[in-house]
């Protein structure tokens, strides 16, 4: 293992790391675990790869649903990058030290990879080490997901940062070569490509998009894009070659003399698969490379014009509401650059030193895996109104459905830390839609559609989980309340939330055959956790009625939900642990929703009802986790963080993560982070890349103080 830098130990965060750690009286063991994991975060050499945390797929370009492509493979040479689909979508980098060139992303062309040394993932960033030749070469990629700031949020950008420099006490020449193919702006490969050069401030800008822009003429699940434009920009001034061409001439010119193709390919269009098909690539010549850095960067950004049809209208991305075109999106990244860098990297330390001091290293590590995915799985847009935002979840590999009310309400946790507005923004499309008076039920919607068509669906023919969307709603606008110190969010839609309150009250407590989100499973009578989410969704509307100052609403609607717990507690009891369904004995579940009774400080339930579940998990684990009942020893990674944040004693939450955590380095199904698998091998059932996974950020809300803290930055 690498030496870490002793000037690390002098830093302010890790000085304020170490504070902190005393204050909550860490036991030696975690706070040696966790200071290896902090020596990473904040500065010190990296970990060797063999050593470090190693997801099953890597995070590279992050912005929306349709523009995410990750690595597949431990180094980044080892396989062509990917969407997160699976379908190939190549990008390709290549340093050539003193007159030879190496690869360090993609598997093409042929030469030699540079030794990949380290791997680091943060909820902004991912960052690969490569050395050899006399050079240390760092690879970043910056997608600057800042929720407090929703300009910059909402901006398809992510940034490629080259850095190197020399180990061995000599210079080298040094130069960075870029290429990506047609891929990332087709659905498959048989569609033809168009491609130019555009204009942008002082940038060097290449364009690539399908011949046909069929704009939001797709939708479903397995389904790439296939409208708008990639861009690839780098300021002029370190741009030594830039070049729309095939392949092998790009290959040879830079391996052979560092160079580029002297003209573009002007056989447009062509297929993207076709090997005629050219690849967008730039060359960027550190020159003489000593033991100072030397960087290079470059933007890769994807304008889709139209976003999202919502109720047949098309909307625009967030960013473009006032006016902008690609080439202000272009400009203004170039111009924010350093800043938004800077700030990335202070957001990463910060986030990652709370998630250390709420849940331990490990914890951290798998919330900085979920952080991008969650929040590249939605994609932000201007309302109707033009100004508004909307925040759109795909349910990928799913369903492909888009505002799926059972899929906000478990990502939910990630955005009520990092700003509210975003979970108003993805349920206001829901809400507003009921609000016309389209939904004929009493109970709230599952979903509008299939993404990126948000047109609603025949009532009679969509499905429907009525008790379950029904609580969910209600709970995540009390959670809403909470975070804002304010019900003014809820208080636009008072008649509607009243409506599905009543609906529990006559249906939640011992639920009929119905759907929960656990829709895997099938239909299950007399549910006890989607009774406890009906339970807690009537104490949520208690509580906002009561921050609307009205008392004697809200005693009506808490002394229910207080009946329906105390009776709950009689009719799930077995023993031990408590109950799949009322009237199965011998049966268990994870009672996951139970959750918010503690978030919310509703005291529903006695505190005896989580500890004795949490006891009994403790006996049912396997190796990768915790099933989720005793159905099947599949379970949901989202709800094994919900179930351990019960956990009172810091000794219980680490039994019921560690599992998890070495599932993620381990399982032997590559794929963004699924959340669906089995205990027991840990292969993959199905569902990837899922924005759920923002569920593991619930135990963030478990510490009032941290929770604020952040929610409050949103609104700063």
């Amino acid at each position: 293992m690498k030496k870490y830098d002793s000037r690390f130990l002098l830093t302010p965060d890790f000085v304020q790391y170490v504070r902190r750690a005393r204050q909550q009286q860490i036991a030696p063991w975690k706070f040696a675990l966790a200071l290896v994991t902090a020596m990473a975060f904040f500065g010190a050499a990296p970990l060797r790869a063999a050593d470090a945390f190693q997801p099953r797929a890597v995070p590279l370009v992050t912005t929306d649903p349709y523009f995410s492509i990750w690595s597949f493979a431990d180094h980044l040479t080892d396989d062509v990058t990917r969407h997160w689909t699976g379908t190939p979508q190549s990008l390709e980098s290549m340093v050539r030290i003193d007159g030879v060139a190496y690869r360090i992303m993609g598997k093409t062309p042929g030469e030699e990879a540079l030794p990949q040394v380290g791997l680091s993932v943060f909820p902004t960033r991912t960052v690969y080490e490569f050395e050899g030749a006399g050079v240390h070469v760092t690879l970043t990629f910056l997608t600057p997901l800042l929720p407090h700031d929703l300009d910059v949020y909402s901006r398809p950008v992510t940034y490629l940062i080259w850095e190197a420099r020399a180990v061995d006490g000599r210079t080298h020449a040094v130069s960075v070569y870029y290429a990506n193919s047609a891929q990332l702006v087709v659905n498959t490969d048989d569609q033809t490509v168009v491609w130019s050069r555009e204009k942008a401030g002082d940038l060097t800008v290449l364009r690539m998009g399908s011949e046909a822009q069929a704009v939001l003429a797709k939708f479903g699940d397995n389904v790439r894009i296939d409208w708008g434009y990639l861009y690839a920009a780098a300021p002029m001034s370190t741009v030594t070659a830039s070049a729309i061409a095939s392949p092998s001439t790009q290959y040879r010119a830079f391996i052979d003399g560092g160079a580029l193709p002297g003209e573009d390919n002007a056989s447009t269009p062509v297929p993207a698969g076709s090997r005629r098909a050219p690849l967008m690539a730039f060359v960027f010549d550190m020159s003489q490379v000593g033991a100072e850095p030397v960087a290079r960067h470059l933007i890769l950004a994807y304008d889709d014009q139209y976003s999202i049809e919502y109720f047949h209208q098309r909307l625009r991305p967030y960013w473009r509401r006032n006016g902008a075109q690609s080439a202000d999106l272009l400009t203004e990244a170039e111009h924010d650059f350093i800043s938004l860098r800077a700030e990335s990297e202070k957001f990463d330390r910060e986030l990652m030193a709370d998630l250390i001091r709420v849940g331990g290293a490990k914890y951290a590590q798998l919330a900085a895996l979920a952080y991008r995915q969650s929040l590249t799985a939605h994609k932000l847009v201007a309302a109707p109104d033009g100004q508004t935002p909307y925040y759109f979840p795909k349910e990928n590999f799913s369903c492909g459905c888009i505002s799926t009310v059972d899929v906000i309400y478990p990502a939910a946790p990630i955005l009520l830390l990092s700003n509210p507005r975003l979970v108003e923004a993805s349920l206001a499309p829901v809400m507003d839609y009921v609000k016309t008076g389209k939904w004929p039920y009493s109970y709230a919607p599952h979903d509008l559609g299939f993404y990126p068509i948000a047109n609603g669906r025949d009532p009679q023919k969509t499905e429907s989980m009525p008790v379950e969307e029904s609580g969910n709603i209600l709970i995540l606008f009390a959670a809403i309340a909470k975070a804002e110190g304010s019900p003014a969010f809820a208080e636009k839609y008072a008649p509607i939330l009243k409506q599905w309150a009543d609906y529990l009250v006559e249906k939640g407590l011992d639920p009929e055959n119905q759907l929960c989100t656990d829709d895997f499973a099938g239909h299950l009578a007399h549910n006890t956790n989607l009774s406890i989410k009906a339970i807690l969704g009537l104490g949520s509307y208690a509580q906002i009625l009561e921050m609307q100052g009205k008392k004697d609403a809200a005693n009506v609607y808490r002394t229910k939900a207080q009946e329906f717990a105390k009776r709950w507690v009689e009719m799930a009891n077995d023993g031990d642990h408590y109950r799949l369904a009322f009237d199965k004995p011998g049966t268990w579940s994870q009672k996951y929703n139970l959750v918010w009774d503690k978030i919310l400080g509703l005291n529903l339930f006695p505190p005896e009802v989580a500890r004795k579940e949490i006891t009994f998990y403790g006996n049912h684990l396997n190796r990768n986790g915790l099933p989720l009942d005793s159905r099947k020893t599949y379970t949901k990674l989202d709800w094994e963080l919900w179930t351990a944040t019960l956990a009172e004693s810091p000794a219980d939450w680490e039994k019921l993560i560690s599992p998890i955590y070495d599932w993620v380095s381990q399982s032997p199904t590559r794929v963004p982070l699924t959340d669906w698998y089995w205990t027991r091998d840990g292969t993959q059932v199905a569902f990837q890349a899922r924005s759920v996974v923002g569920g593991i950020f619930i135990k963030m809300l478990s510490d009032p103080a941290i929770w604020k803290s952040w929610a409050e930055r949103a609104r700063n």
